[in-house]
């Protein structure tokens, strides 16, 4: 399905212009993303950018929030779910991602062997998202259903429009908040209800003929992300390289059942001003070593492992943003274990 060691980013760059993010994305990795650009607007951030579409939202300044929601804007949302087409991310929303699509418009040579897009997990979305109260939205059945709906729109519309231009569409569940989950700021979640999600988001992108990643930028529950049934299984490999060692029967039960670990090597904090390509080398064996440790053959893991950044690099400054990806495509080319 994927080739060892193939490389790509979990979204945001820290560009303004969309043009050279997507540069620095064509150049630098081998299964592109389209990519996401927080400092360009508010309304690229990672729940605001999914969030179009969703009539009970209002957006003031750099302010976002969910009011109550009246009958017939429910009834024609519903309606909108029925049609099945989707829920379209517009340009204003996520500039990176047409002007990715234009680029691959022009690429001669047939289709790439794989691209990537990405969606706000709904555990994120809707523990982020508050009402006029700053309550969650998770904690509203009705408005925490009708977002999860939402989101599964904004899947099957990116799927459907970067289908064309690859034999292979990855979609990448982002969900930060999966490390918070069980501290007292969400003790009230129900983890029965967060595993249905995930497992629910992660059936439909595969439902809908792409492959389903999930990424956490921290440590986070792997039983709970393991057993949503995602293809690639994507975190912090830097900082949390030994965290799979916890998860020992979990982890062989999803390498064995085809499944792909994407190590986020490349940190995108401060750390990258230091760290070096040996260094990195370095890291990434350890991590390595503790998966076949566990009784997983060298030969599958490589053959079942990614390379990425630790997290996306929208916060950084762009020379340390370039930085990430540059030793993100020097480790690929000089790696080679076996």
């Amino acid at each position: 399905m994927l080739q060892s060691f193939n490389t790509t980013g979990i979204g945001s760059l820290p560009h303004k212009e969309p043009e050279e993010a997507c540069r620095i994305v064509f150049e630098s990795v081998d299964i592109p993303f389209w990519p996401q650009l927080p400092h360009r607007s508010f309304l690229e951030l990672m729940v605001t950018q999914y969030s179009e579409g969703f009539p009970f939202v209002r957006i003031e300044g750099e302010d976002i929030y969910v009011e109550n929601a009246d009958e017939e804007a429910i009834t024609s949302f519903y309606e909108a779910i029925a049609s099945n087409k989707g829920f379209p991310i517009s340009e204003k929303y996520a500039a990176g991602l047409y002007t990715f699509i234009d680029i691959l418009k022009q690429k001669k040579g047939g289709k790439l062997r794989a691209i990537k897009g990405h969606v706000t997990g709904p555990l994120t979305f809707t523990l982020s998202l508050t009402n006029t109260q700053k309550r969650p939205i998770f904690f509203d059945e009705e408005l925490r259903e009708l977002a999860f709906e939402l989101l599964k729109g904004k899947v099957r519309w990116q799927i459907d429009i970067l289908r064309p231009y690859a034999d292979k569409v990855l979609i990448f569940i982002d969900e930060p908040i999966l490390s918070a989950l069980g501290t007292s700021s969400y003790i009230g979640v129900d983890m029965t209800e967060a595993s249905r999600l995930l497992k629910g988001l992660v059936s439909h992108i595969k439902d809908s003929g792409a492959i389903a990643g999930i990424h956490c930028c921290s440590k986070g529950d792997w039983n709970l992300v393991l057993s949503s049934g995602p293809d690639i299984f994507s975190f912090d490999a830097y900082f949390f390289w030994d965290s799979l060692s916890i998860y020992p029967e979990e982890i062989k039960e999803f390498l064995n059942n085809n499944g792909y670990i994407a190590w986020g090597i490349v940190p995108t904090t401060e750390a990258i001003k230091n760290v070096t390509l040996q260094g990195l080398r370095e890291q990434l064996e350890r991590g390595l070593s503790s998966v076949e440790r566990l009784g997983i053959s060298a030969k599958k893991l490589t053959r079942h492992s990614l390379l990425t950044p630790s997290c996306g690099t929208g916060s950084m400054q762009i020379e340390d943003a370039v930085r990430v990806f540059s030793l993100l495509r020097d480790l690929r080319d000089s790696y080679v274990r076996y």
